[in-house]
This record gives structure tokens, sequence and C-alpha cells, in this order.
């Protein structure tokens, strides 16, 4: 076998492959020899069918597969070899002129594939390039809003006298006509109402105050999240809802308060182990640096996303648009029409650009996902999984055989890579750029994250 490389331009190429008797015939007449042993032809016994007819039922099939895999294998072994850094897979050129030879007077063959070539990027980082950072300020008012939250996840439910701004209510809603008089054969159906869910401040307003046995006039939306929570709040499935009423009675049947839980020794134990925190000073100190560390990871994503648009936008990448177009529509495991792609190829030739980018930045910077390490982020990952749930993790040795099984599921290892990958992108960002840190409030910092 001989492959030959001719260049188009600097991002495109084509791939001869030559292809001799000497690189498929053995292979061939070895398959059609089994065939022969199998075959069954009317009038011969099995084994004794005559080559000929074997060659001529199977002989084309038979040589095509064969040639495939020998011209797929010297594809494949020219770009190792040549270290190729090419887009995609190679795709038979387009035209009459991307096969020569007889398949019924086989002997050479010649078939030539299109290839497209990474780019070569220079990627403009460097320590004159700044980037805000941006932080949470970790204030009194933060800091009593989460001890707050921590004792209502630990409080309890008693009865209430009036409904508060975070009070839960049961009552009864019955369908109402457009003159608000009781609709016949209309929705009545007992929920809660959760008053900090509740939006809509007038609504709101409306409802706090209210007592065991009032009753209002709402619309259903009003007082839940929508959709499937309005249904499940009126006992109806969700496509039931456009034919309803928006005038429902809401009666006031019950009141329930979140009693906080005391701020003591056995909540303490309860959410930081025992003896970790012993009074509601080093409470304090705790949730602080607690928050502190849980916004990082938030900060350093916002980081990441500004570093990526601003390298999109400044990185100079050329693709071989014509070929990838051409290779998606080839290697889709659906029929594509090219209108199709031609939608979609921006967004596609973004990725491509963000990977190649990324792929740059971690070559030039010596930048690896050793096997051992992925074990050890994938470990991380499943003890916070354990965390979260209050369960403690497993024995180092069961953990990382956990750990091998998530690995071994494609879709999932994929997933850890890319976490592993943006990490490691993330430190190499703060190593590198000049940060202007930024405390913002935890409102502004929440709407920042969300954009």
């Amino acid at each position: 076998m001989n492959v030959t490389r001719q260049d188009v331009d600097a991002l495109n190429a084509t791939l001869t492959v030559e292809v001799t008797p000497e690189d498929y015939e053995k292979k061939v007449n070895d398959t059609l020899n089994n065939y022969r042993k199998t075959a069954r032809v009317p009038g011969f016994r099995p084994g004794h069918v005559p080559m000929g007819l074997v060659k001529k039922q199977y002989g084309k099939a038979v040589l095509s597969e064969e040639l495939n895999k020998v011209v797929n294998q010297s594809l494949q072994e020219y770009i190792t070899e040549n270290k190729l850094d090419i887009l995609g897979n190679p795709i038979p050129t387009e035209g009459e002129d991307n096969f020569t030879g007889d398949f019924d007077n086989p002997d050479k063959f010649e078939f030539t594939y299109a290839i497209g070539l990474a780019p070569e990027i220079e990627v403009p980082l460097s320590g004159k390039n700044k980037f805000d950072y941006v932080k949470v300020k970790v204030d009194d008012a933060l800091i009593n809003k989460q001890i707050e939250d921590l004792q209502r996840r630990y409080g309890k439910l008693v009865s209430g006298e009036k409904v508060g701004e975070k009070d839960m209510v049961l009552a009864q809603f019955v369908e109402l006509n457009d003159d608000e008089s009781i609709k016949e054969g209309g929705i009545l159906h007992t929920s809660t109402v959760s008053l900090e869910f509740v939006t809509d401040k007038k609504v709101k307003k409306s409802l706090i105050g209210k007592k065991v046995g009032d009753k209002l006039v709402v619309n259903p939306t009003d007082v839940s999240r929508g959709g499937a929570d309005t249904a499940a709040m009126l006992g109806v499935k969700e496509e039931e809802l456009e034919g309803l009423s928006d005038k429902f009675q809401m009666t006031v049947n019950e009141i329930k308060v979140m009693e906080l839980a005391e701020l003591n020794e056995e909540l303490y134990d309860k959410l930081f182990g025992p003896g970790n925190v012993t009074d509601e000073k080093s409470l304090r100190e705790r949730v602080e640096n607690d928050l502190q560390g849980m916004f990082v990871n938030d900060s350093d994503r916002m980081l990441t996303r500004s570093v990526y648009d601003n390298l999109l936008e400044k990185t100079e990448v050329e693709l071989p648009d014509a070929f990838l177009k051409r290779w998606i529509q080839m290697s889709n495991e659906t029929e594509i029409t090219m209108e199709q792609i031609e939608a979609d190829y921006e967004n596609y030739a973004k990725g491509l650009k963000w990977q190649l980018i990324q792929g740059a930045i971690f070559k030039a910077n010596d930048i690896k996902l050793e096997n051992e390490e992925v074990i050890d982020f994938t470990k991380g990952l499943l003890v916070s999984n354990y965390a979260q749930y209050g369960m403690p993790a497993p024995a180092d040795e069961e953990l990382t055989q956990s750990a091998m099984q998530v690995l071994q599921n494609q879709e999932e290892a994929n997933r850890v890579y890319d976490m592993l990958a943006e990490r490691k992108l993330t430190t190499y960002f703060k190593e590198t750029v000049k940060l202007n840190e930024k405390e913002v409030s935890y409102d502004e910092f929440a709407e920042l994250a969300s954009k």
C-alpha cells in the first residue's frame, strides 16, 4: 500500500491510497474459501460448490469489504505516523476522480480522500490581560440569612394564628364563575400554599394577616409556580388548566408557621459534627468561611466564562468550513440536509473553535489529564454526593472501585473529563491573567451568575 498527500491549501489536503493485489488478494480468497465451505447452492453438496459460483455470488461484496478495511487502516496509520492534526475523519473527495479500479477485473485500486487540517493557533492571553474576579461580599446580613436558613431546615411546623410572609397555608380552592358565584361542577380541592413562593407583591399582601376561616378570591397561578405546580395545587392534569376559570375562592383552613431550631449544641453537632462549633461566635465564623468557599466556585465559573468569551472573540481560528459541512453530513447517523447543517453550523463552529483554543492552551502549557488524577477527581465528586445526602463516604478502596465504575460509562467519563479540564483551565486563567477583585452584594452576584 502506498499513501500520498497533496495539499490543497493550509486547511485542506487529500490522501490517495494505492492498493495492489498483494494487499487484498489473500484475505479475499481466504474469506471466499470460508464461504464455499458453508454456501448452500442447489445441486451441490456443502463444501463442494465451485469457486466460480462463489466468486460470482459473493466476490464483489467481499472485495469491497476488504478494500474498505485496507484503506481505512492505511489512512489511520499514515495520519498517526505523520502526526497529522486533522478535524473529523477522512471522507471521499467529491467528483468521479475519487476512485479508480475495476471490480470485474480486480488489480490496482486508488482511493482519494479529503482531510481537514486543524489550524495553528496562537492564544492571545498573558499577564497583560485584565479580568474582573467577582466575589460575594459576605456581610452580617448574608450570614444572618444563612443561619436562619439552617435553623429553618431543622425547625418544626407549628400552628399559627395569622398568615406571615414565610408561612404555609392549607387552603380549600373552589372554582368560581365570572360573577364570583360558585361554579356548578367546578373544581374543589384542598392544597398547600407557601407564601415564600408567592411572587406577586399585591397578592402576597392580600394573604398576609389572614386567619383560619378567612376567604378571598385568587387566580391560582398567582399563588403557585405555574404549570405542573398549579395543576397539582388544584388536583387536575396540566393539560386541563386551559379550560379552568381564573377565579377561585380560597378559604384558609390551617396556618403553619416554621418554628426555628434553637442555636444550641444539639443543632451545632447536627450541622457540623460533634465539637466543631461550640457557640454562636464560632457558628458565625464557620458560616462565613463556608459561604466564602461556596461562592468561590461560582466566582471561578464567571471568570472562566469571561475569558472564554474574550478568547472566542479575539483568537483567530480559520476552519475548513466546506470540508466540515460535508463531513457532518456524511457522518450523521440520520439523513441530514445541507440546509439543516448551514442553519446550525455557526454554533458547531463556535464549539469546535473553543475545543481548538483549549487544546492549544493545554499543549502550550503542558497541561494534562492524568489517569490517576481523573480517578481522584471522580472520587471527590462521589464524596460530595454522599455528603449532600448526609451520608459518610465509604472506605478508600470501595470509593476507588465506584469511581472506576463511573468512568466505564462513556457519557459519565466525558462529563468528568470536561469538569476536570475546566478546573485546570480556570486554574491556568487565575495564574496567568491579572485579576481585578470586585466585591458585590449577594443579589448582584446572583444576577451576574445567572446571565
